[in-house]
C-alpha cells in the first residue's frame, strides 16, 4: 500500500511503564487491517498510519483491548504537559513507609515497642498475638501501602498476564514479600520483609513520579513550541478591530499585531513598522525589523509598532504548523537503534520471571531456609530494570528534537541522528545554499567619460535609472530598485516606456527642461544601440562575468553611461562553514547549474578544490555523482534548497534543506534548517553527536545494570528493599542523563 494514501492519527496512551508495554500496545494496533504504529514510551503517545476512513474507534479499542487507555490526541501539547497526580500517593506511601523501616531494620526500637505493646496487651487482658506484636502494626502500616497506593500497579498487572510488563514484577515482588510477611509473623517461619513490600512499592511511585516530572522537563522545549501560536486574533472587519477565536481567521483577512503580541499567521505585512523577534522559531537572536511588504510567519513577536497583516496562509498551512507537524512526526518514528532495543525487551520480563522462580527453586532445593530463598527471588524480581531500557532511546530523542527545534533546527527522521555523526562526504549546492539566493546589487560603476558624457549628475542618473527598473517586473530590475531604494534615490516622471523581454527596458525621461532617452539592458543591446563602450564598463562586465554575476548597462542618448552590476550574495558564515567541515575530515563537492565560472569563483571564496566541483548539472546529474560516491563507501549529506535539489536530497543517506527554501525540497530531506545560516548544518551533526553519546551512555547503563544486578540480587546479596531504590535509580538516572542535552549552551562535537 502506498504511504500516500494513508492518513495519520495520533493517540494519547495511559498506563504504559516500560518497554514491554510498548512493544504490547504496538501489537495490537498493528493487528488493525491496514495499520502501521509506532509507540514512544517517553511521550506516552501512539503515532498510526491507517488507510483512509480507518475509524480512531477501532484503534482505542484495540488498545482497551490490550489493558491500557487511549484518546484521540487533539491537542499536541497534552503529551508534554499532563500531570498523573502522583504526588500525594508518594507522600502518603512515604508517611506509612518511614515508620515500617524503622521499627524492621532498628532492632532495638523494635524490641521495645514490641514490649510495650506487650505490656499494655496484658493489662487490658487481651490474648498475646501471634509471634510478633510489632510485626502487626508494620503489617498494618504496610498493607495500604501495597494493597491501595499500589493498586494501579496491580491493575495493570492483571491486565497484562499474557504479555508480562514491569508492572508484573513489582506487583509479584511486593505481594509477595508482604504474603511471605504475614505467614512468618503467624507462624514463626522467619523474619518477615514488610519493608521491603513497603519501601518496593514507595520507591517506585516516587521514581515514577520524579521520572514524570523529568520527562515533562525533558519535552519542555518542545511543548513551548507548540504552544506559540495565538488562541486568539484580532480581525479587522468594516473598519473595526474584532477579536476571534484563532480557527475564525481566512485567507484574506487583516488582522492587527500589538507590540508584545505573537504573530497570529503566515501573511504580509500592510501597515505599520516594527521589529519581529522570531528567536523561538529559528534560534535567531536579533529581531528583524520589518515594514509594509515584508512577510512575517505565525508565532513571531512584535516587539515594538502596531502591525497590519494580510493573512496568506493559515491554521495547519503556516510555517509553524509545518514545523510542528514535522517535529511530531519525527517522534513518532523510531531509530533503528531503538527497534533493537525493544526486540531485547519484548523477551526481558518472562527470562526475569523465570529467573526469579529459578533462584527460589535453587536456595530452596540447597536446604537454605525458605525466607532466605524469599529474600532472593524477590530480590532479582524487584532488581531487573527494563524500564531504563525503554526509556534510554525516547527520552533522549524527545530532548534533542526539543533542543534542536529552539535553535532552528528541524529533525523530520530521528534515524538522521544515528547517521548524522558517520558522514564523511558532503554535497552542496550552491544558489540558496552556498549564497543567499537573493539578488543584490554588487557594484556600480560610473567612468568619467568627458566630453562624450551627456551631461547629466550621477545623482540624476540614479533617479533615471530607479524610474524604469521600477516599472520591470525583471528579477534584475527588482534588485536595482531595492537597492536604490533603500538609498533614498527617487524616481522621475517618464513617458514612451517600452519593456522588450531579453533586451531590456527604454523610456523618455525628464531631466529639467530636457527629455532624453534613456536604455537599460543587456551588454549586447546596448552596444547594438550605441557607437561603443567605455573601456572602464568593459572591464566592468568582463569582472562580472567572470563572477557568474548579472548586468545592467545604462545608455543615456547614445551614450553607455554606467553599468550595474548584480548576483547573488555569499553568506556570511559559507567560508567557516566549509572550513569546520574540513577540519571534521569531510570532504566537500560543490554540484551546482550554474556556469563554470559563477561555480569555481565560489569555490574560490569559500575553499572548496577545483577538482570537487561539478558545474551545469542537472538534477540526474546530482543523483549520479551522489551514487557514485555513496558506491565507493562514503556517507553523504546533501544540503539543498531548490525545486531541483529534491531529488538528490532523496537519493543522499543524509540530506538537510534550508528552511528559507522550496516546500519540494524541505519535504524530502531528513533534517531541515530555519536558520538564515549554513553554520546550522555543523550544529544539527554536533546536535547528532551528543545524542548519539547520550542514547549509547543510556543503554550501556541499563544493560550493565541488569547484567550486574541480577546475579547479585540472585546470589542473596542484595536486600529487596534496596533493590527497589536501585531499580527505580535506574530509570531516573536514564531520564536526567538525557536532560543533560538541554543543558548544553554549545552544541559541540
Amino acid at each position: 500500500m502506498q504511504e500516500e494514501s494513508l492518513e495519520q492519527i495520533d493517540l494519547n496512551i495511559s498506563g504504559m511503564t516500560c518497554s514491554s508495554c510498548v512493544a504490547t500496545v504496538e501489537k495490537s494496533l498493528n493487528k488493525v487491517p491496514g495499520a502501521k504504529a509506532t509507540v514512544n514510551l517517553a511521550t506516552e503517545t501512539a503515532h498510526i498510519l491507517v488507510p483512509e476512513g480507518t475509524s480512531p474507534k477501532s484503534l482505542i479499542e484495540a488498545v482497551t483491548k490490550a489493558g491500557y487507555t487511549a484518546k484521540l490526541r487533539t491537542d499536541e501539547t497534552e503529551s508534554f504537559s499532563r500531570s498523573r497526580g502522583m504526588g500525594i500517593r508518594v507522600l502518603l506511601s512515604a508517611l506509612l513507609t518511614i515508620p515500617v523501616v524503622v521499627l524492621s531494620m532498628w532492632h532495638s526500637v523494635h524490641h521495645k515497642v514490641d514490649d510495650y505493646i506487650l505490656e499494655q496487651l496484658r493489662n487490658l487482658n487481651i490474648p498475646e498475638p501471634l509471634y510478633s506484636a510489632t510485626g502487626w502494626l508494620v503489617i498494618g502500616l504496610t498493607a495500604p501501602v501495597v494493597l491501595i497506593i499500589a493498586w494501579p500497579i496491580h491493575r495493570a498487572a492483571l491486565r497484562n498476564l499474557t504479555h508480562p510488563t514491569m508492572d508484573n514484577l513489582i506487583s509479584l515482588g511486593a505481594l509477595s514479600a508482604f504474603s511471605w510477611s504475614i505467614y512468618a509473623n503467624s507462624t514463626g517461619a522467619g523474619d518477615i520483609y514488610a519493608e521491603v513490600a513497603a519501601s518496593v512499592v514507595t520507591f517506585i511511585v516516587l521514581g515514577r513520579y520524579l521520572e514524570s516530572r523529568a520527562k515533562k522537563r525533558a519535552g519542555s522545549a518542545l511543548a513551548h513550541l507548540l504552544s506559540l501560536n495565538p488562541k486568539e486574533v484580532t480581525i479587522l472587519r468594516g473598519g473595526e478591530e474584532i477579536k476571534a477565536p484563532i480557527a475564525n481567521l481566512q485567507i484574506g483577512d487583516r488582522c492587527v499585531v500589538r507590540p508584545g503580541d505573537r504573530i497570529p499567521t503566515d501573511g504580509v505585512i500592510i501597515e505599520g513598522v516594527s521589529a519581529v523577534d522570531n528567536s523561538l522559531l529559528t534560534g535567531e537572536s536579533l529581531p528583524v525589523d520589518v515594514h509594509p511588504g515584508t512577510n512575517v510567519i505565525a508565532g513571531a513577536i512584535n516587539t515594538s509598532g502596531r502591525l497590519v497583516i494580510e493573512a496568506r496562509r493559515i491554521g495547519n498551512d503556516t510555517e509553524l504548523a509545518r514545523i510542528t507537524k514535522m517535529v511530531l512526526t519525527a517522534q513518532g518514528e523510531k531509530a533503528p537503534i531503538q527497534k533493537l532495543v525493544d526486540r531485547i525487551s519484548s523477551v526481558f520480563v518472562p527470562i526475569v520471571i523465570a529467573l526469579s522462580i529459578a533462584t527460589f527453586a535453587a536456595w530452596y532445593f540447597l536446604d537454605n531456609p525458605i525466607q532466605d530463598a524469599v529474600r532472593a527471588a524477590v530480590a532479582v524480581l524487584v532488581i531487573a530494570c527494563p524500564c531504563a531500557l525503554g526509556l534510554a532511546t525516547p527520552v533522549a530523542l524527545l530532548v534533542a528534537t526539543g533542543k534542536g527545534a529552539s535553535q532552528g533546527i528541524v529533525l523530520r527522521k530521528t534515524s538522521s541522528l544515528e547517521i548524522a555523526p558517520k558522514i564523511t562526504t558532503v554535497v552542496l549546492d550552491k544558489t540558496g545554499t552556498l549564497t543567499t539566493g537573493v539578488m543584490k546589487v554588487q557594484s556600480i560603476t560610473v567612468p568619467d567619460l568627458g566630453k562624450n558624457s551627456p551631461g547629466i549628475s550621477q545623482h540624476d542618473l540614479l533617479m533615471a535609472v530607479h524610474s524604469l527598473e521600477n516599472e520591470s517586473s525583471h528579477p534584475i530590475a527588482g534588485a536595482i530598485t531595492r537597492y536604490l531604494s533603500d538609498q533614498g534615490i527617487g524616481r522621475k516622471s517618464l513617458s514612451d516606456f517600452v519593456d522588450t523581454p531579453g533586451q531590456g527596458v527604454a523610456a523618455r525621461v525628464s531631466f529639467g527642461e530636457s527629455s532624453l532617452p534613456v536604455l537599460i539592458g543587456t551588454p549586447e543591446s546596448i552596444r547594438r544601440a550605441t557607437v561603443s563602450l567605455h573601456p572602464d564598463i568593459e572591464a566592468a562586465i568582463a569582472a562580472a562575468r567572470l563572477r557568474g554575476n548579472s548586468l545592467a548597462v545604462v545608455a543615456v542618448d547614445g551614450v553607455a553611461v554606467a553599468v550595474f552590476e548584480v548576483g547573488d550574495s555569499l553568506r556570511s558564515d559559507a567560508a567557516a562553514t566549509i572550513k569546520a567541515f574540513q577540519e571534521g575530515k569531510i570532504q566537500i563537492w560543490l554540484i551546482t547549474g550554474d556556469n563554470e565560472a559563477a561555480a569555481h569563483q565560489i569555490a574560490l571564496e569559500v575553499g572548496i578544490p577545483t577538482k570537487n566541483v561539478i558545474a551545469l548539472a542537472t538534477p540526474e546529474r546530482k543523483i549520479a555523482k551522489i551514487k557514485e560516491l555513496r558506491a565507493s563507501g562514503e556517507k553523504v549529506l546533501m544540503i539543498g534548497d531548490g525545486i531541483n535539489d529534491a531529488a538528490a536530497i532523496a537519493e543522499a543517506d543524509l540530506s538537510m534543506a534550508l528552511g528559507t527554501g522550496t516546500d519540494t525540497a524541505i519535504a524530502s530531506a531528513d533534517i531541515t534548517l530555519l536558520r538564515n545560516t549554513l553554520g546550522t548544518a555543523i550544529s544539527a551533526i554536533n546536535l547528532a553527536k551528543s545524542t548519539l553519546r547520550i542514547i549509547r551512555g543510556n543503554l550501556g547503563w541499563a544493560f550493565i545494570y541488569n547484567l550486574i544486578g541480577i546475579p547479585i540480587a540472585a546470589l542473596g546479596l542484595l536486600n529487596p528493599m534496596y533493590a527497589g531504590g536501585a531499580m527505580a535509580a535506574s530509570s531516573l538516572f536514564v531520564v536526567l542523563n538525557s536532560l543533560r542535552l538541554n543543558r548544553t549552551t554549545t552544541l559541540a562535537a
